[in-house]
């Protein structure tokens, strides 16, 4: 099999303003001493991070137990990850942050709360007393079924504080996806609410659990927070009011001393056959990876108010909404409800009334919003703004430009992160005051991240050719494994080159060592014996200045093996139709090549995306293919969007 080829050419860069790198929490001196380091010892490197960003009740005796592919980071440590989050601002130098914002939040209706790091803490104590006094103990799962309210945060920093591993389940997932998740953890007790809003509708979370737990036998309580008003049935015995129990609660609580090892969260992604895969993150290595690439790649400062826009039932949520941002001391903020509503320009709307310092939200997102029309956000005062970021996929380069240009005013810095829910928290990334951004790449690995490109034999690939994105090394923030299932865990990471973890991208790197993530190796096309990633193909369409988004796949071709079919969502006001598809697939030719032109293309108002943002190609292939849809589908977001497409024709 030939490895993946390269076809994007980008000659764009942006250096950083001196006036940032000036401020820049980390700037060119010390990131060249941190890669000097982490190069010489990734795990001094790693041991000087923790030491400096995390606070440890007991100190570790080792910083590394490798035994392939399983790690065990700072043997021996004691340290809380609701301790780092929330009591150490309360004490010391920093005791002034008690009165300090720590959550700044809105509701979809308008509605807004702020808690400080004091009123946070003791909220937090309360529950801890509350999952204490329903017999809950250090070790048990506890899932979390909730709107993005803060009751979610203070939830899940209960659990840290008590030990007791959570599994967050995404507020919109079906009953059923619900039941398998709790069934697979052995979860003894359920946090929901009565619903959410979303769209302008409230969701019935509390019916969801009642169902999802007529086969769920290892729940004993169920506590049910009050967002929407709407009625529910409560089940004598087992169920109960976050209010109710709140308002008895002790707020007085010692955070318990755990182990570095000690589990801290579960969290399940679909994996290819449809059967969730339970990831495990343990306490003191993620805490340190999380807390440091917060700080050095987000800039934190103590009065930034910083917006992730990820829900927190995405990994995005836990590492960049909550733990690595509280962690730091910095003001997060969290939105409840969908960015269109009630109107397209919302989430403008809510950075001009906030004044959001630091902005992260997903390239899907983004073209959105370039689809949507350039006049939403310009209605709004984004001057406020200092640093812009993206995940979860990779960013076309006129989606960047768009980013940088009308919401970052060519001011702001662009950090283009990638990771996985597998890896715990960024793993390569632009440093904001020192790096040389180019639209669309990655650029380098965070110190202390040992990534590669390898062929299909398992060597470094030659730049600029492509390849299988690999990290050679451990690093703290690594999963532990699949939640009772250790052979699943080597099978699906580890089995590809021995001891190296195999991502499961396709990448590049150029002649100066910058990554460019290339889509899923499950989404690379085999063209008459060329094989092409996803995303060029997308970003070379997405450059046509009539093309708000774009996704391709492959479908089988009797001639070329594969053929490429595109499905493209147009700019408003554009006539879509057989000659602006024959303009396409010749603005294609001219941007990457005649090997990249699409067979096929179709347009559609909507891709099927699931609920975090990221495009399903799976179902896009069998689509184009002409095969009913088979496997998991309960992570998408609309349903209709399938049918409407099945209905498109080809142009």
């Amino acid at each position: 099999m030939a490895d993946i080829e390269s076809l994007l050419k980008e000659k764009r860069r942006f250096k950083p303003s001196a006036e940032f790198a000036k401020q820049a929490n980390w700037n060119s001196r010390t990131v060249a001493e941190y890669r000097k380091l982490a190069a010489r010892s990734p795990q001094q490197f790693w041991a000087k991070m923790a030491r400096e960003n995390v606070s440890w009740f007991t100190r570790w005796k080792k910083v590394l137990d490798w035994e392939p592919p399983f790690a065990r980071w700072f043997v021996g440590g004691k340290l809380n990850v609701a301790y780092n989050c929330l009591d150490r601002h309360l004490e010391g130098e920093h005791a002034w942050r008690r009165n300090k914002a720590a959550i700044i939040w809105e509701g979809e209706p308008g509605d807004q709360r702020v808690l400080t790091y004091g009123q946070l803490h003791r909220e937090v104590c309360k529950f801890a007393n509350v999952l204490k006094g329903l017999g809950v103990k250090k070790g048990d799962r506890v899932a979390l079924y909730m709107p993005m309210i803060p009751e979610l945060a203070i939830a899940m920093l209960a659990c840290a504080r008590i030990g007791a591993p959570h599994s967050i389940v995404f507020g919109g997932f079906s009953a059923e996806a619900l039941r398998d998740r709790i069934n697979d953890a052995g979860a003894v007790a359920v946090v929901t609410a009565d619903g959410g809003f979303r769209r302008g509708k409230p969701l019935p979370l509390k019916l969801a659990v009642d169902e999802a737990l007529k086969g769920a036998d290892s729940v004993k309580h169920v506590v049910v927070a009050r967002r929407c008003e709407n009625p529910v049935t409560m089940q004598e015995g087992r169920d109960h009011w976050w209010h109710e129990l709140m308002d008895a609660a002790s707020p007085n609580h010692q955070a318990a001393k755990l182990d570095s090892e000690h589990p801290l969260f579960i969290l399940y992604t679909s994996g290819t056959t449809g059967k969730p895969k339970g990831i495990l993150h343990t306490t003191g290595g993620y805490l340190t990876h999380a807390t440091t690439t917060a700080k050095a790649i987000f800039d934190l400062k103590d009065d930034d108010t910083y917006w992730c826009t990820a829900d927190i039932g995405w990994v995005t949520g836990h590492s960049y909404v909550v733990y690595g941002i509280l962690a730091n001391g910095a003001t997060t903020f969290m939105y409840e409800g969908a960015p269109t509503t009630p109107g397209p320009d919302r989430f403008w709307d809510i950075i001009e009334r906030h004044r959001i310092t630091i902005f992260y939200t997903a390239p899907t997102a983004i073209r959105t919003f370039v689809r949507l029309g350039d006049e939403h956000p310009k209605k709004h005062d984004l001057s406020s703004l200092r640093l812009l970021g993206t995940v979860g996929e990779p960013i076309n380069p006129e989606a960047w430009i768009w980013y940088h240009r009308l919401i970052g005013g060519k001011r702001c810095p662009i950090v283009d992160t990638w990771w996985q829910t597998e890896t715990g928290g960024v793993m390569i990334t632009p440093l904001p005051g020192e790096t040389e951004t180019v639209p669309g790449s990655a650029t380098r690995p965070f110190p202390g991240v040992d990534a590669e490109v390898f062929t299909q034999e398992g060597k470094p690939a030659k730049p600029p050719d492509g390849g299988f994105l690999v990290l050679r090394k451990p690093w703290p923030g690594m999963l532990r494994g699949i939640w009772g299932d250790p052979a699943r865990f080597r099978e699906q990471y580890w089995s590809q080159y021995p001891n190296i973890y195999f991502a499961g991208d396709g990448a590049h790197r150029d002649k100066r060592g910058y990554f460019w993530i290339m889509g899923r190796i499950d989404d690379v096309m085999n063209v008459s014996g060329h094989r092409i990633g996803t995303m060029e193909v997308e970003s070379a369409l997405v450059s046509h200045e009539q093309v708000a988004e774009a996704a391709v796949v492959g479908r089988p071709d009797d001639i070329t093996g594969t053929a490429l079919a595109a499905f493209v969502t147009p700019r408003a006001g554009t006539a879509a139709g057989g000659a602006f598809a024959d303009e396409l697939r010749r603005h294609v030719t001219r941007e990457i090549g005649a090997i990249a032109r699409p067979a096929d293309i179709r347009f559609t108002d909507a891709l099927p995306k699931t609920r975090s943002g990221k495009i399903m190609r799976r179902l896009l292939r069998d689509i184009a293919s002409g095969k009913e849809t088979v496997g998991d589908t309960s992570t998408l977001e609309d349903y209709s969007v399938l049918a409407k497409l099945r209905e498109s024709e080809e142009a």
